[in-house]
């Protein structure tokens, strides 16, 4: 039933918001840019039209791009009009629509390959690829991935691959060999995989004209979230819904559009007008979350290759100018990022911040900086220890148990993998060094239970009240009150693997959407050392951190840390009583001759940190040691008694 009082609907929208959500344009792209209010627009617009009756519940699908999206779409159109609309993936309508086809024609569903690593695993070992892990067969999915959301098959994938730059470990030749069997294999066996779902629902749609009308009929109204995201596969099936009927609205900004390396099309929808002619544009004019200071940076880091113009900031408060620090290397960077979040904590929840990094790999020692100065942390997606080919190499690790042997087999293994792969496993590496620098003869179960304290995911006791640690793919349409993006460096921001103009674009816009992300406070970090796997490299700022730097002549560069960051005192870091000051100091001195004697970095044996929060609580036993952050059993095992004896040695002297 239409509401009595649509109008409701618009009553806290913009002039452009209740545009785009009452606009008769059809088709319709609506432009929304990072805080302008996509989300709220593309949610009003499917209630108006639910609620003047222009559209029927019960004929409209929406398309997000993930399964949460979807459901919280559905959640709020429901309290708004009380309809049930159809809203999924791509994939997740692709799938019911072929499982109703195949139950009304007396067939059983196609059965789903939902993993081809293990079927890609046995391919790659039958043609005499057998490395450690099953790095190779999760690379050989991406490409296959990338080939079918391109609409390109085996025997094209040699010349596309080339001509869009794609870079993996193994021969193009042997991809484009592997990705026929695979196929071939799928079919022997009665298989298809999320791909298949598109390609055969949209073969279906076109070839089969009644199956395709009742399709049709059943779905008449088209919205499209995050149209800059598609990929060629989706926009031929999206055609294949719609067939010549123009009801189609899509929500997105081309600006954010970050996905091409995994076959989205870039290009769609800043064209999407010259190739649909009669298509109504509106723009939506304000942002709601970034105050000026940060839309400038973010701004800055576009720089040239901007699609839209300029938003007006949110309006109210001026904002604080956006932040550049520099440090040594990346442990002063991890601590730093801590003092940080806890000088812009006054009134905050510490989830009200988050850490954005452009890879998994960076957040390792940023995780455990924080862990050790006692801010809980949550990693989103999982971290470094669920990416799937650190889980395999640390699978190969509990099968074989050599970790010397392991660490050299996982050297090489990094120095082969795809551009995205190979940091997760030299950050892997690296920890294992790190292990082996202060317990030279531990072995493989001493280094698997070290590992779970060093980089572990959750924050300690499950807390809500966390700092997020995400990438920045993972971070897209979320924001934060305080947001550092990490690790700012050249190679990193753009990644050293992107060469081609495209491809430093979409560097850009990963930078213009990590900057987006932040409605108060925006601070950009990076390193000038940085240590990958067993080496040390120097680092250069990301050659677009200058122009967020001046962007009004003044330098915003906060002055490198030395020995100790700014603002400490002589005596003891912020946060250290003044009771606690000198049993703090005796700790420090008993760190620097146990990191002297075994010839590690003083922060391996405890930061600082941890020897803070020891002479704040003055334990006594190793229970009261295993509370505090930073200090699981490993370090007890290693250095309890000594720190016991340091602090009972101070309390007699007092």
């Amino acid at each position: 039933m239409a509401d009595r009082h649509p109008d409701r609907l618009l009553d806290d929208l913009d002039e452009a918001q209740r545009e785009a959500v009452t606009s008769e344009g059809a088709p319709l792209v609506v432009l929304a840019g990072a805080g302008s209010g996509k989300t709220r627009v593309l949610t009003r617009r499917i209630a108006w039209r639910c609620a003047t009756g222009s559209a029927d519940p019960s004929h409209v699908l929406a398309i997000t791009f993930t399964r949460k999206a979807a459901g919280e779409l559905r959640g709020r159109l429901r309290q708004m009009s009380g309809g049930a609309v159809t809203a999924g993936t791509f994939h997740s309508v692709a799938l019911a629509q072929m499982r109703q086809r195949a139950a009304d024609a007396g067939r059983r569903p196609a059965e789903i390959l939902d993993r081809k690593a293990r079927l890609l695993g046995s391919l790659l070992s039958r043609a005499g690829v057998r490395r450690g892990g099953s790095t190779p067969a999760l690379e050989l999915a991406s490409e296959i991935e990338w080939a079918k959301a391109r609409m390109v098959p085996p025997d094209r994938y040699v010349q596309d691959a080339s001509r869009a730059g794609r870079n993996t470990s193994l021969e193009p030749e042997m991809v484009a060999s592997l990705f026929a069997r695979y196929e071939q294999e799928k079919q022997r066996r009665g298989l298809v995989d999320f791909d298949d779902l598109l390609i055969t629902c949209a073969d279906a749609l076109e070839n089969d004209a009644e199956w395709a009308a009742a399709q049709r009929w059943r779905w008449r109204h088209f919205f499209v979230d995050e149209y800059q995201d598609v990929n060629p596969l989706q926009i031929r099936l999206l055609n294949a819904w719609r067939g010549e009927r123009p009801d189609l609205c899509v929500v997105g900004d081309p600006d954010q559009s970050i996905y091409s390396w995994n076959g989205a099309e870039a290009s769609e929808l800043p064209t999407f007008e010259q190739r649909h002619p009669g298509t109504t544009v509106v723009r939506l004019r304000a942002n709601y979350r970034c105050p000026a200071p940060v839309l400038a940076a973010a701004r800055a880091a576009l720089g040239p290759i901007a699609k839209s113009d300029p938003l007006p900031a949110r309006p109210g408060e001026a904002g604080s100018s956006p932040e550049v620090r520099a440090y040594p290397d990346e442990d002063a960077e991890a601590a730093g990022i801590a003092e940080v979040l806890r000088s812009r904590r006054v009134g905050r929840r510490w989830s009200d911040a988050a850490i954005l990094v452009r890879t998994n790999a960076q957040a390792v020692p940023i995780q455990r900086a924080l862990a050790a100065s006692g801010i809980p942390v949550r990693v989103r997606g999982g971290g470094l220890l669920r990416q799937p080919e650190v889980r395999d190499a640390l699978s190969t690790l509990r099968r074989d148990g050599g970790l010397a042997a392991w660490i050299e087999a996982t050297e090489a293994l990094a120095a082969e993998s795809s551009a995205e792969r190979a940091p997760n496993l030299e950050a892997l590496v690296t920890l294992a060094h790190e292990f082996r620098s202060f317990d030279p003869g531990g072995g493989s179960p001493a280094f698997l239970t070290w590992l779970g304290d060093a980089a572990g995911d959750e924050p300690a006791g499950g807390e809500q009240d966390a700092v997020e640690i995400s990438t920045f793919h993972r971070a897209k349409g979320l924001e934060w009150e305080v947001v550092v993006v990490a690790g700012v460096e050249d190679g990193y921001l753009p990644h050293y693997l992107s060469e081609a103009d495209e491809a430093l674009a979409e560097e850009r816009r990963l930078l213009y959407v990590a900057c987006t992300r932040a409605s108060s406070d925006l601070v950009l970090t990076w390193a000038r050392r940085r240590s990958f796997g067993s080496h040390e490299r120097r680092r250069e700022p990301s050659p677009w951190l200058a122009a967020i730097e001046n962007l009004d002549g003044k330098r915003r560069r906060a002055p490198e840390p030395r020995s100790r960051p700014a603002g400490r005192s002589s005596k003891a870091p912020a946060g250290v009583a003044p009771a606690d000051a000198d049993l703090y100091e005796a700790l420090r001195a008993w760190r620097l001759g146990v990191s002297r004697s075994s010839n590690v970095p003083a922060y391996v044996v405890f930061p600082d940190a941890t020897l803070a929060a020891i002479a704040a609580a003055r334990p006594s036993d190793a229970r009261g040691l295993l509370g505090l952050p930073g200090i699981g059993p490993v370090k007890i095992d290693r250095f309890g008694d000594q720190v016991l004896e340091v602090v009972a040695s101070h309390a007699r002297s007092s």
